[in-house]
């Protein structure tokens, strides 16, 4: 999971600008951000559903919310086919672009967590910080 200012996700790859930072210079002022996600399905678990959490947790690990009182985060289900032709043990890269616009976060620190089907995939972190 890469933290970035836009992620897109077409054909099968995703394509990144601005990815790789972790520090925002824009404390509570709209700010817009991306993930880029790839997960790697096993062979053994394709053409079943997923469910899939993105959420914005604070520093504290409570759920980050937007000024109208709605969770930061993203929910829905995957289900990846495999592919005629296969080797039977491949894994299935499943590229997820998310885009959020208009956060507005005190300065502070922040974690984006990913779970598949309740089980932790990954996180990653950042500052919002006052600059100048």
């Amino acid at each position: 999971m890469l933290l970035c200012d836009y992620a897109e996700e077409l054909g099968g790859k995703l394509y990144i600008m601005g990815g790789g930072w972790s520090r925002l210079g824009t404390p509570n002022q709209p700010s817009n951000m991306a993930l880029a996600i790839k997960l790697s399905v096993p062979w053994t678990q394709a053409n079943e559903p997923h469910d899939l959490t993105v959420r914005l947790v604070n520093g504290n690990g409570e759920q980050q919310q937007d000024p109208q009182g709605n969770d930061v985060q993203i929910m829905g289900k995957l289900e990846v086919g495999r592919p005629p032709g296969l080797r039977p043990g491949s894994t299935l890269d499943v590229p997820i672009a998310a885009q959020f616009n208009g956060l507005v976060l005190e300065p502070g620190i922040y974690r984006w967590e990913l779970e598949v089907d309740g089980v932790p995939m990954g996180d990653t972190t950042f500052d919002v910080v006052q600059l100048g």
